[in-house]
């Protein structure tokens, strides 16, 4: 299964991250998973795709040329793809992904797990989506979304699709089941 993850290059200042990524990398990668991220060498990403390749797992990498200019891509991957730009990059990883994950993470990683959100609830795109609920990270964007079926502008059926894991057995539970 190739397993999209989306989270942030920078490493955060709680230590409980740092942990629960690396677990989930050396998850993904142990069991024979292919882990499809974004490509970078820094902060949570960086320490995801180490996890994931130490533990004997295929690591793609989906890097926009500019971060590559910078050089900052991890040059340890099984395969990196450049792309042209962030819209590239968002499409690529939704096409190489059978599962997404939304680890903790900034306003880039909300940008990309809400378009698979969205193709999830419209039906566009048949695979799990699943937040990771690391200590309550994504409590607020589970109100709102209950909030947008209390108001009419959503419905449950529609949300269906869209999971919360509070740890890496609840994710691997809702793996297993797809």
């Amino acid at each position: 299964m190739n397993i999209t993850v989306y989270l942030g290059a920078n490493a955060g200042n709680d230590p409980a991250l740092a942990e629960a990524v690396r677990e989930l990398g050396s998850w993904i990668g142990a069991n024979g998973h292919r882990l499809v991220y974004g490509g970078s060498r820094s902060g949570l990403m960086g320490q995801l795709a180490q996890s994931a390749l130490d533990a004997g797992g295929t690591v793609t990498g989906v890097e926009p040329q500019f971060f590559v200019q910078q050089e900052l891509q991890h040059d340890g991957l099984t395969e990196l793809i450049v792309t042209k730009d962030m819209t590239e990059r968002k499409t690529k990883m939704i096409e190489l992904g059978d599962a997404f994950i939304a680890f903790p993470g900034g306003t880039g990683t909300l940008e990309e797990i809400a378009e698979v959100m969205s193709k999830v609830s419209l039906g566009q795109l048949d695979a799990p989506c699943i937040l990771y609920n690391l200590s309550g990270y994504y409590d607020s964007l589970k109100a709102l979304l209950a909030k947008m079926i209390e108001k009419g502008l959503s419905t449950p059926q529609r949300q269906q699709g869209i999971r919360f894991a509070a740890n890496l057995e609840e994710i691997t539970t809702i793996l297993n089941k797809a």
